[in-house]
């Protein structure tokens, strides 16, 4: 009888762990399966298991698969196993192509004549997912905020960025949720941050990845009306809470999506998008809109000149321009009154309010 011995924490068992352990069996006639107990996986790794140690072996017993379950006790690190291992005498021992210890699990394979095999990451029969992906997905939330960004876009671009400059930026509710999303998609409010965000990924560095910058993630996570220093990664100024904001934004469809990847290489004049966050950063810092409503229309005022088309004039706006960087999708409308908002939305079907959002 051939024994195949693996080693694991598994300590969130999902589909590719059963894959691992049915290419293990099939190369011998009985596998035995490790796991470090509670005690050396805080010794190793400094936390603790998601469920019981006698929980997580009844578990693995189920596998019509596994035919021994073993929780290992040993300190030594890569080679929890090495007292059962070497009781045992198996024919294999089975790693996958990412092992960190296959050194020290070569020489224990000496010793007893074992055969150390390497199994190649095959494609998953569902899509694949790791333990800290689960527990990532688990704690995201169910609803995000999307983003608005008033000045300084593009400065958050790690190759456009400039030292001392700003990025001024606002979440913003209704909220969004993987079932429900209540805005046009692909139209400059930071969906691809929200949405990263409710998959219960960073999105930072997939934004920049994309050849855009990181404050949409940035300003979803840490929400309210924020501050940041233009650089290679978020780094906050300042925030506040926004209530000065409340009831004093809309935004207006333009009808066309946009695409900020497409736009991203586009001249433009980037010492005028800052001189345009540092206004809009004034007006934040003194809670004072028409401040802020400079430092929008200097930025928007960028956009133009950059071939963006025009934007309609609504009565009572006191600033506006374009969410994002691509050329349509969604236009941000400041209003001094609450009741100048609400009479320009009644009159404007295109318009919509929303409020600045702020998780305490």
């Amino acid at each position: 009888m051939k024994k195949v011995f693996v080693s694991g924490c598994y300590d969130i068992l999902h589909a590719g762990h059963l894959q691992f352990f049915e290419e293990a069996r099939a190369l011998g006639d009985y596998l035995i399966v490790s796991f470090a107990s509670a005690d050396v996986l805080w010794h190793h790794k400094r936390r603790k298991p998601s469920i019981p140690d006698d929980h997580k072996r009844v578990l693995l017993q189920g596998l019509r698969v596994i035919d021994e379950v073993i929780v290992t006790q040993g300190h030594k690190e890569g080679l929890d196993f090495e007292e059962d291992f070497l009781r045992i005498c198996p024919d294999f021992l089975i790693v996958t192509e990412d092992d960190k210890y296959g050194a020290v699990k070569r020489e224990i394979c000496e010793k007893v004549g074992a055969q150390y095999t390497i199994l190649p990451k095959t494609p998953p029969r569902f899509e694949p997912v790791s333990t800290s992906s689960i527990v990532r997905w688990v704690q995201a939330p169910t609803e995000a905020p999307l983003r608005i960004d008033f000045a300084g876009g593009w400065l958050d671009v790690p190759r456009f960025s400039r030292e001392g400059e700003f990025i001024v930026n606002c979440a913003i509710s209704p909220l969004v949720s993987l079932r429900e999303w209540p805005f046009e998609k692909q139209a400059g409010l930071g969906g691809s941050g929200a949405w990263a965000l409710l998959n219960g990924r960073d999105g930072i560095e997939s934004e920049i990845d994309l050849g855009v910058g990181w404050q949409d993630p940035a300003v979803i996570r840490e929400t309210g009306v924020c501050v940041w220093r233009s650089g290679q990664t978020p780094v906050l100024d300042f925030k506040q809470n926004g209530d000065f904001l409340s009831g004093r934004m809309a935004i207006f469809w333009t009808g066309t999506q946009h695409d900020t990847p497409g736009a991203a290489n586009l001249p433009r004049d980037y010492g005028a998008i800052a001189a345009s966050a540092r206004v809009a950063r004034d007006g934040v810092l003194h809670t004072d809109i028409r401040r802020l409503a400079e430092g929008v229309a200097l930025y928007h005022a960028t956009q133009l000149a950059e071939g963006m088309d025009p934007l309609p004039e609504i009565p009572g706006a006191i600033a506006h321009k374009y969410c994002g960087g691509g050329h349509g999708g969604y236009a941000l409308y400041l209003f001094e009154e609450p009741a100048l908002r609400d009479a320009a939305i009644s009159n404007t079907p295109a318009l919509r309010a929303v409020e600045p959002f702020c998780r305490i």
